[in-house]
């Protein structure tokens, strides 16, 4: 389900969560405010992906500020149905709790970096584990909120799947025991906690798991796999600062014929800033202009019925003989060729 591109991002919804749970500990916003990815146009855009390295600094600052135990608390708290969007549905409507973990697992990168973060779910008996490994690399405290955090929210997805409070058997952290974790106790409802396991987990009776979910809707579950699905190929990993550019320049184009004032507004930096950082990303303003006709052009012929001359008014051509010279030159073919054969080679063409 993953591809290369969102390899180092999360979705916008965890790093929401993360912002969130810092802000309910009283950090700083101008701590992290500035971090990428955390501009009001990204994170609360749920096409975006955020870098991984956002969440795993403002997790960091959380542990400055408070005990790992209190993070993963605060994390919980913020963590209510839907914060983590169709992730989140995937559990709780399937037909058993189970069913719905397993989805989760399978959708992972919808919502979390796979290339640090793993869910794995095992079976032995009567009994049924769920564990969580965080391979980033974290400062010591920020590792054991993030997993001790996971955990809890798959409680309380599990808890929300069956319709009623699950106790688990025991739950095993990562982490050496704290003076006090009474807090724990209360997170996850249960004292029996070890410490210092080699991975973090929760158990739980299969019974409990495999039991039918009061709010499972035959057929929902499917949907909402290929929903995750479909959000996780549309979204737009944002990786570094070219990547901010080119939303916004995306954004700005949907609007109106893109200049190089409105850009640089968007981005809050000078038009001789913004050259200046697309000259050191070895682009251009004219090439990238190009590249967002050319992606919106391409997009048009295959996905509308518009006519040629429609599809130039939209795109800033003063007619459809300038369009089609751009096609041309892109693809070296016409736009009614291209409309029949499907999408072009990738790179074919490409500037």
């Amino acid at each position: 389900m993953v591809s290369h591109a969102h390899s180092g991002t999360t979705s916008s919804a965890l790093t929401r969560l993360n912002v969130n749970a810092a802000r309910r500990l009283g950090i700083p916003p101008a701590g992290y405010a500035h971090l990428l990815g955390l501009a009001p146009e990204h994170l609360h855009d749920d096409l975006c992906r955020t870098p991984t390295l956002t969440s795993i600094r403002i997790a960091e600052l959380m542990t400055v500020h408070a005990p790992w135990t209190g993070v993963a608390g605060a994390l919980a708290q913020h963590a209510g149905i839907g914060s983590l969007g169709v992730w989140d549905y995937l559990i709780t409507s399937a037909a058993t709790p189970l069913e719905g973990i397993r989805d989760a697992a399978a959708c992972f990168a919808a919502v979390a970096d796979v290339g640090t973060d793993s869910l794995a779910i095992s079976e032995d008996g009567d009994q049924i584990t769920i564990s969580h490994v965080n391979d980033a690399d974290l400062a010591y405290e920020a590792a054991c909120a993030v997993n001790a955090g996971s955990l809890a929210v798959y409680h309380l997805r599990l808890c929300e799947a069956a319709q009623r409070p699950l106790v688990p058997l025991r739950v095993a952290l990562a982490a050496e025991a704290p003076r006090r974790h009474g807090d724990l106790t209360e997170l996850y409802g249960t004292r029996s906690i070890d410490f210092e396991a080699p991975v973090s987990s929760i158990t739980f009776l299969a019974a409990d798991l495999t039991a039918a979910s009061p709010r499972a809707q035959p057929g929902l579950s499917a949907v909402l796999r290929r929903h995750a699905e479909q959000m996780l190929a549309a979204s737009i990993p944002l990786h570094d600062w070219l990547d901010l550019f080119r939303t916004a320049l995306a954004c700005v184009h949907d609007e109106t014929a893109p200049t190089l004032p409105a850009v640089a507004r968007r981005m809050a930096v000078s038009t001789r800033t913004l050259q200046r950082r697309l000259d050191e990303h070895g682009t251009t303003w004219s090439s990238e202009v190009e590249a967002v006709r050319r992606d919106r052009i391409t997009r048009l012929l295959h996905e509308t019925d518009l006519s040629v001359e429609a599809i130039a008014a939209r795109s800033g051509y003063a007619d459809a003989r300038a369009l089609r010279r751009a096609v041309q030159r892109w693809y070296g073919t016409t736009p009614a060729a291209l409309r029949r054969t499907g999408r072009p080679r990738s790179g074919a063409g490409a500037p």
